[in-house]
C-alpha cells in the first residue's frame, strides 16, 4: 500500500483536537509534568495565535488527585477515585489556565459523561457550546466527569471522548499524544524487530489484531482504545494521528506532514447527524448481511439495507437503536439506526419488503436500515 501525502489532509486544517494522555500530563509520581505540558501548551497557543481553533481533551485528573491526596496509584474503590478526580480536576484546570494565560489566552472547562453524548439534544447543546467558545477565542479543556461516572459507563481514558468531541465540533484533525510513539506490528518493548505502522486506511480491520487490551496501573486506556477512537474519528471524515508527547514540536511537525507516528487516513466527511450516529451511540446488536447486500451498501451511490439482504440478527435491540452491520466474515461494514426490534428483524430477515406486513402484521418501513441513518465504515467501491 503506497503512502499518502499527509499534507493533503493536514495542511489546510482549521480546527485541531488534541488528546493528552495521563502519561503526557503527569510525571511518574503523579504530579503535573513541568516540562512536557508547558511545551505542548506553548505549541497549541502558537497554533491558535496563527488562526487555528484548538481544543484539548485531557486525562490525568484521577492520577493527579491520587497523588495530591497521598493515595496509592492504583485505587479500585469507585468513591475514592471520584474523590481523587474532584481534587485532580481542579489542579489540572489551574495549570492549564496558568500555562495558556502566559500567552494571553483563556481556557474553559467542560466535563462530560457518556449520557451527555448519547442524548441527541444534549449532544447538540455540547456542540454549540464548544463552537461558541472557539469562536470567542477560548481553548476548551474537555475531560470526563469522573466524579459522577462509574465503571461500565465511562469513556475509558478519554480516547473515545476525544473522537466524539472532535466529531461533534467538526474538527479537521485529531491528534492522540501519549508515551506510545505509534502503532507497531508487535509490542516493540518485547519484540525489537517490530516495525512502526506509518499509515492505516479507513476500514482496515487487520490492525485490530496487532494491539492489546489494557493500559498500565495509572491509566484505563491503551493502544486498543486509541485505535478504536481513531477509527471512530476517520469514519466521520477526521484525519487522526497517534504520536508521542515527548517528540519535540510534535504538533507542528504532524501538521506539516512529517512522517511521525501513525496516520489514519480519513473517510469522506459526513453530516453532523451521521457523525452522531457513527460515534456517539453504543451499538446494541449486529445485523449480518449477505454478499449482495454488502455490494449494494458499498456502492458509491449508497443504498438502504433491505430485509432481503439480512442473513442473521445478533443481540437484543429495539427499533431506533444503533446496530453494527457486518458481512459474513464478521467485518464491520457500517453502523445505523435500525427500523425494527431484534425480534421483528429476525422474523423478516431474508424476505422481500412487500412480505413484511404479512409476517409482522404491520409494515412501518421497507428498509431494515435506511441509508440516511447508515454510516459506512468500509471503503466504498
Amino acid at each position: 500500500m503506497s503512502a499518502v501525502d499527509r499534507r493533503r489532509y493536514l495542511s489546510g486544517a482549521k480546527r485541531l483536537a488534541v488528546k493528552l494522555g495521563t502519561r503526557v500530563v503527569l510525571d511518574p509520581a503523579g504530579r503535573i509534568d513541568e516540562s512536557r505540558l508547558p511545551a505542548l501548551a506553548q505549541e497549541m497557543a502558537e497554533l491558535k495565535a496563527g488562526g487555528m481553533d484548538v481544543l484539548v481533551v485531557t486525562s490525568g485528573a484521577v492520577g493527579s488527585g491520587l497523588a495530591l491526596l497521598g493515595m496509592p496509584r492504583r485505587v479500585d474503590d469507585v468513591s475514592k477515585r471520584q474523590a481523587a478526580a474532584a481534587v485532580g480536576q481542579s489542579a489540572l484546570m489551574h495549570e492549564y489556565d496558568r500555562l495558556f494565560s502566559r500567552h494571553g489566552q483563556r481556557v474553559a472547562q467542560i466535563l462530560l459523561t457518556p449520557d451527555d453524548i448519547a442524548d441527541r439534544e444534549r449532544y447538540l447543546h455540547i456542540r454549540n457550546t464548544i463552537i461558541a467558545l472557539l469562536e470567542a477565542g477560548a481553548v476548551p479543556i474537555v475531560n470526563e466527569n469522573d466524579t459522577v461516572s462509574v465503571a461500565g459507563v465511562t469513556f475509558g481514558e478519554n480516547d473515545k471522548l476525544a473522537a466524539l468531541v472532535a466529531g461533534a465540533t467538526g474538527a479537521d484533525v485529531l491528534i492522540f499524544l501519549s508515551q506510545q510513539d505509534a502503532m507497531y506490528t508487535a509490542d516493540p518493548t518485547r519484540y525489537p524487530s517490530a516495525e512502526r505502522i506509518p499509515q492505516v486506511e479507513p476500514g482496515d480491520t487487520s490492525v485490530m489484531a496487532l494491539v492489546g487490551e489494557a493500559g498500565d496501573t495509572a491509566t484505563r486506556g491503551g493502544m486498543l482504545a486509541k485505535l478504536q477512537a481513531a477509527r471512530t474519528a476517520v469514519a466521520v471524515g477526521i484525519a487522526a494521528v497517534i504520536a508521542s508527547g515527548d517528540e519535540p514540536r510534535v504538533l507542528h511537525r504532524i501538521l506539516a506532514g512529517d512522517d511521525i507516528g501513525t496516520f489514519f487516513v480519513p473517510a469522506p466527511i459526513v453530516s453532523s447527524r451521521k457523525s452522531w450516529i457513527a460515534s456517539a451511540l453504543t451499538p446494541e446488536g449486529r445485523i449480518i448481511v449477505d454478499d449482495g447486500a454488502k455490494v449494494a451498501l458499498l456502492h458509491p451511490d449508497g443504498a438502504s439495507l433491505l430485509p432481503s439482504g439480512v442473513v442473521d440478527v445478533v443481540g437484543s435491540f429495539r427499533a431506533g437503536d444503533l446496530v453494527i452491520v457486518a458481512d459474513a466474515t464478521g467485518d464491520e461494514i457500517g453502523r445505523g439506526l435500525v427500523n425494527y426490534s431484534a425480534e421483528d428483524a429476525d422474523r423478516i430477515k431474508g424476505v422481500q419488503s412487500r412480505q413484511i406486513k404479512s409476517i409482522l402484521g404491520h409494515s412501518a418501513h421497507d428498509e431494515m436500515v435506511h441509508r440516511d441513518n447508515l454510516v459506512i465504515s468500509m471503503p466504498r467501491r
